[in-house]
């Protein structure tokens, strides 16, 4: 196994990799293996099981989203702020559609809280500074546009807006457009 310098990170990089060209689905340790051209049983001093690595590829994917949003967020507040988010999980997804789907993957909760997956919460809570909301109206609007995102980036990877006008890319504005519209209609008074 030395001989080719396996490590935790360059098989959970490996599987990222395998994820965007054969969907997340597919990764699993034998998968792996195959791509190394190494026996199944070598890869278990790395990772436990499929699940395991799995649950690993989903922490690098929240972490990639988690830094391109905190880049895209930088000196922006309200719907510069809401329109830079949306886009990195939008460009996210295009460009790595195998790991977009991993960081939907269900984490235990202790792999959650050691996740950039809070992060992403306070990045949404950062983009809806902008808006002045309220306490629980701010957990909703989480909620709302995390819905909203990976609800129209799904929509749109499976190939539903591409058979008929208008252009996706002119919905989406029209999306964040409403979803602006709407947050600015919630703001506390």
């Amino acid at each position: 196994m030395g001989r080719i310098g396996l490590t935790t990170d360059r098989l959970v990089r490996a599987g990222a990799e395998l994820a965007d060209e054969v969907g997340f689905g597919q990764v699993t340790v034998s998968a792996l293996a195959r791509r190394f051209g190494v026996k199944v049983a070598s890869l278990y001093s790395h990772v436990r099981d499929s699940r395991d690595l799995k649950a690993r590829i989903a922490r690098l994917a929240l972490e990639e989203l988690a830094d391109r949003g905190a880049s895209a967020l930088a000196g922006r507040a309200g719907r510069d702020a809401l329109t830079a988010l949306a886009n990195v999980y939008r460009d996210y997804a295009r460009e790595h559609p195998g790991r977009y789907d991993a960081s939907r993957f269900r984490l235990t909760p202790e792999e959650a809280a050691s996740s950039a997956g809070p992060r992403h919460a306070e990045m949404m809570r950062a983009v809806l500074r902008g808006y002045d909301l309220a306490g629980p109206d701010q957990t909703h609007a989480v909620r709302l546009l995390g819905s909203v995102f990976h609800g129209y980036v799904s929509l749109e990877l499976a190939g539903g807006f591409s058979h008929s006008a208008p252009d996706s890319q002119e919905s989406w504005s029209w999306t964040l457009d409403a979803l602006d519209t709407l947050l600015r209609g919630r703001t506390a008074v």
